[in-house]
């Protein structure tokens, strides 16, 4: 794919001037989409991605950014960049997955706790293996992959202690087979839907619950539509910045480390404040009225055990733990 001329791109009405300092409009934009709402920790580093692309090539690069899923959702911005459009998404693994089967297990159930043992898989020469793969195979371009949304729970109306708690319950999940295994293997019944039918179908009573991680779910205001949040910590939340593999390799060579230098950077700045901002969203949820309750989660543990083997995942998972252990 030719690299995008300032004629193409004015016609577009693509070109803005970027200030303060350059005089001069940005060769090339990238728009960014992403299901998290503004108010989500995770959305400072977005913010921070476009701060530091702009000064790293000065200001040769423009990042506008599109929360609440304002491009459409993740499969469809993906089909977008496929196609060679200058877009990117945040995106989950499970999805990738569709295109390179590796990636499907970082939203594998209880792969690892916290940030900084994912990090270690995200940034290592493997997981750089499936990036180089998927760019190959579906034109797909992974500027990184650390992050990190938090661990996903339950927001259920019922109280559930088991999977047997969970029995007949419709639970919202994304539509890649690593989440609907999951969610079968704890016990309920999956039902896919992006996440912005969420609040509505909850309430409309389409589905029963919803399995998300804390800032997610505070930003959709689920506190408003269930009433019980039971901590899992089942799927260990980690995603990826991932843009056009076509418009990725029209750049310059330097372009190309800004962008992947710079989304590794702002991915630590917002999946350390997402890590920072746990405890108190979860003394918010208290406030509005949730009930938040600790269960033992070796029964989830024992239940999902299979989903491993069942998607061909067995000899990765120990791999991939090792590396997160290290």
């Amino acid at each position: 794919m030719k690299t995008i001329s300032t004629r193409a791109l004015v016609a577009a009405g693509a070109l803005v001037f970027v200030a303060p300092h350059s005089a001069f409009a940005a060769d090339y934009t990238l728009s960014v989409n992403t299901a998290l709402a503004i108010t989500d920790p995770l959305y400072k580093g977005l913010e921070s991605f476009v701060a530091g692309v702009a000064e790293a090539s000065g200001g040769r690069i423009e990042v506008k950014l599109f929360p609440n899923s304002q491009l459409g959702p993740d499969e469809d911005v993906l089909e977008q960049a496929r196609a060679g459009a200058p877009v990117a998404v945040i995106v989950d693994g499970g999805r990738l997955a569709t295109f390179q089967n590796e990636f499907g297990i970082m939203g594998a159930p209880y792969l690892a706790n916290g940030y900084d043992g994912v990090r270690k898989v995200a940034t290592s020469p493997l997981f750089e293996e499936w990036v180089t793969k998927l760019h190959d195979s579906a034109q797909l371009q992974v500027l990184s992959f650390n992050w990190w949304q938090g661990e996903r729970h339950l927001w259920t109306n019922v109280e559930v202690k088991t999977p047997a708690d969970l029995a007949g319950i419709r639970m919202r999940t994304p539509g890649a087979p690593v989440w609907t295994e999951t969610v079968t293997a704890m016990g309920a019944v999956p039902t896919p839907m992006g996440f912005a039918e969420v609040y509505s179908a909850l309430e409309q009573k389409v589905i029963d619950a919803v399995e998300a991680q804390l800032p997610a779910g505070q930003g959709a205001k689920l506190f408003e539509v269930t009433k019980i949040l039971t901590k899992t910590g089942h799927i260990n939340l980690l995603t990826g910045m991932v843009t056009s593999g076509a418009w990725y390799d029209s750049l310059p060579d330097d372009l190309k480390t800004v962008l992947r230098d710079e989304a590794l950077k702002a991915g630590d700045v917002g999946s350390y404040g997402t890590r920072d901002a746990l405890a108190q969203i979860e003394k918010d949820l208290v406030t509005a009225g949730m009930t938040v309750n600790e269960v033992d989660t070796q029964v989830f543990k024992d239940a999902t055990a299979g989903v491993y083997d069942k998607l061909g995942y067995g000899e990765l998972r120990d791999a991939v733990q090792k590396l997160a252990a290290q």
